[in-house]
């Protein structure tokens, strides 16, 4: 089993930043692909950002995102971090971290294990 424990949520003012790390236990693999989705109030998880382990700097975002959050992973640690800039007001939301060993989940983001998220509010 794999646990994902995310961290670094709170409030801020929008246009400030914040910085969500997911430390990863448990099994481990050789090769996976780990993710960032959210989940704002009354709407569906959406995907914000994904990197994977096999490649230095291959990384996606949403375009909501582009520019202005970075993925990157500490393979060291077994941490995946999510920098957040220039926050906006609609970037409030739950933000889950997840993992999958599958390669094919580069492509279509189906993960297979989950954080229990943390809340990040931007107060406009």
């Amino acid at each position: 089993q794999v646990q994902l424990v995310e961290s670094g949520g709170g409030l801020v003012q929008a246009g400030g930043s914040l910085r969500l790390s997911c430390a990863a236990s448990g099994r481990a693999f050789t090769t996976y692909v780990m993710a960032w989705f959210r989940q704002a109030p009354g709407k569906e998880r959406e995907f914000v950002a994904v990197i994977n382990s096999w490649s230095v700097g291959n990384t996606r975002y949403a375009d909501s995102v582009k520019g202005r959050f970075t993925i990157s992973r500490d393979n060291v640690k077994n941490t995946v971090y999510l920098q957040m800039n220039s926050l906006k007001s609609e970037d409030t939301a739950v933000y889950y971290c997840a993992l999958s060993p599958r390669s094919g989940s580069w492509f279509n983001y189906d993960m297979d294990y989950w954080g229990k998220g943390t809340l990040v509010t931007v107060s406009s």
